[in-house]
């Protein structure tokens, strides 16, 4: 069983740049194996982590999203990261660290999801139905999972570690997270309003198809917002780290580019 918050790191540890990288849900640290090889950021030092309860970490301490976002940042600190970048679920962790002022910093919001109904409604419903009627639903979706990550654009070793990861995700303990997740999704917040007025360099990152999306109403707040760049990847994308990881690393260097913003 691999640890809750275990860490996949690369380049120099003396670098004088530092970024975290937060999967996304049912991914472990090791997704972002493709960006963190990508000569883009040769030099850098990298840091990812898997969060509790995903690819078979076990659920440990505070696992709602600002609980997540607070141990993130502390790893932050302790690493001397400058940028997070997150997928997905851990995209808003990234985001609930930058609000709740646990980093201070330039983030990368991969395939982020601002409010509920910008999930995948097969996805709400296969958790809602888990609520009600027992984990079994979620058990299948889990059984689907590493069968679709066949068809992922991506090299055949890195394929064949994210079905293995995959695989290894339990449906008892995903619930424990996507809870409180969906909670924080439809908390009466406005976060792309939020992320506007955070001042910090924000870019916001989805395909034209496959990774989730942004309301029409999202979409023009943020790229009326000086400090938010939104980036749409031509295609179907669904995993974004691991299928463009080229374009993600060029992101993540645009962002460490942009770090003297914040000091």
């Amino acid at each position: 069983m691999r640890e809750a918050w275990e860490l996949l790191t690369a380049g120099p540890d003396d670098a004088e740049r530092g970024v975290l990288l937060l999967p996304g849900g049912a991914n472990a640290a090791r997704s972002f194996d493709l960006v963190m090889a990508d000569t883009a950021l040769a030099g850098v030092r990298l840091v990812a982590t898997t969060l509790p309860g995903m690819a078979g970490a076990p659920v440990v301490g505070d696992v709602s999203v600002p609980g997540l976002a607070r141990r993130a940042g502390e790893l932050a600190k302790l690493h001397r990261c400058d940028v997070v970048v997150g997928f997905s679920h851990g995209a808003t962790v990234a985001v609930e660290m930058l609000l709740g002022g646990h980093f201070h910093g330039p983030v990368v919001l991969l395939g982020i999801s601002l409010t509920t109904e910008d999930e995948a409604g097969f996805f709400r419903a296969v958790v809602s139905a888990s609520q009600k009627v027992g984990s079994w639903p979620m058990a299948v979706l889990f059984k689907l999972l590493p069968l679709m990550a066949r068809s992922a654009k991506t090299p055949g070793p890195h394929k064949q570690e994210l079905i293995e990861d995959l695989k290894q995700n339990r449906a008892g303990d995903a619930l424990r997270l996507l809870g409180p997740y969906f909670d924080y999704l439809a908390a009466d917040r406005d976060y792309a309003a939020e992320l506007a007025a955070s001042g910090s360099p924000v870019w916001v990152v989805h395909a034209e198809k496959g990774d989730g999306s942004l309301s029409a109403a999202e979409r023009a707040t943020l790229e009326a917002a000086a400090n938010v760049t939104v980036v749409t990847i031509p295609g179907a994308v669904f995993l974004l780290p691991d299928e463009v990881p080229q374009q993600t690393a060029a992101l993540v260097a645009d962002a460490l580019a942009h770090v003297s913003w914040t000091g």
